[in-house]
């Protein structure tokens, strides 16, 4: 029965460490650019990166669970902080390495030039991305966040979308186009068969959203597409 117990418990736990890492929001500016890719750690930690990989910030969401934290506000994190030392790879200095339990590691100097010193796993959930000989309008983005598959709109595209967020997983995401209307041409116009509208360079409040959902969850992943 303890020899139970203990399988039980390890597997528990090993089960529990693969699903402490997630991502858990993108969030899409009023243009349609991504402005942040933010990944979930236990104890409401959370990891802003850019679309290339780029830690922007992290730490403590005291907004979690309790309202929208809108403007991406996050306290400073009081649990185990390490960084990568002098003693390790040049691409890897100066990184942060351990928040809490969470191992952050990088791309080491000697990988391809594109994916030297870029993330390349927050613990359990590995990130790659576009090398230098693909479309230039997404090279060096990130092409697969754990199972999910990110593409990007191309360089022969409308001039609106081009290097614009185009699927993440099984979610696809259309734009008003350059020949729209000048008030929401480049915004985000669907999700997932979820239509966005805005009002027009005619009307009152241009540019301003008039139907879809500021936040808006589609096949677990969740979308926060702000107005500026």
């Amino acid at each position: 029965m303890k020899k139970v117990i203990i399988i039980l418990v390890a597997i528990f736990t090993i089960t529990a460490t693969s699903f402490a890492q997630k991502l858990t929001q993108i969030t899409l500016t009023g243009k349609g650019n991504v402005d942040a890719i933010i990944m979930a750690l236990d104890g409401n930690v959370k990891i802003y990166s850019a679309k290339d990989g780029t830690i922007a910030k992290w730490g403590f969401d005291k907004y979690e669970g309790i309202q929208e934290n809108y403007n991406g506000v996050l306290d400073a994190y009081v649990g185990r902080v390490e960084y990568y030392t002098q003693n390790d790879d040049a691409a890897l200095q100066g990184k942060i390495k351990y928040i809490g339990k969470t191992l952050l590691t990088y791309y080491p100097s000697y990988e391809n030039e594109m994916l030297k010193g870029k993330l390349k796993a927050i613990g359990t959930v590995t990130f790659d991305y576009f090398l230098a000989y693909e479309d230039v309008a997404f090279k060096g983005n990130i092409k697969t966040i754990g199972q999910q598959n990110i593409s990007w709109y191309s360089s022969y595209e409308n001039e609106e979308l081009r290097g614009k967020l185009k699927t993440i997983g099984s979610n696809t995401i259309s734009y008003y186009a350059s020949f729209d209307d000048k008030a929401y041409k480049g915004k985000v116009k669907n999700i997932n068969g979820s239509s966005f509208t805005y009002y027009s360079s005619y009307e009152k409040y241009s540019g301003a959203s008039k139907t879809g959902n500021t936040f808006f969850t589609g096949n677990g992943v969740r979308f926060y597409v702000r107005n500026y």
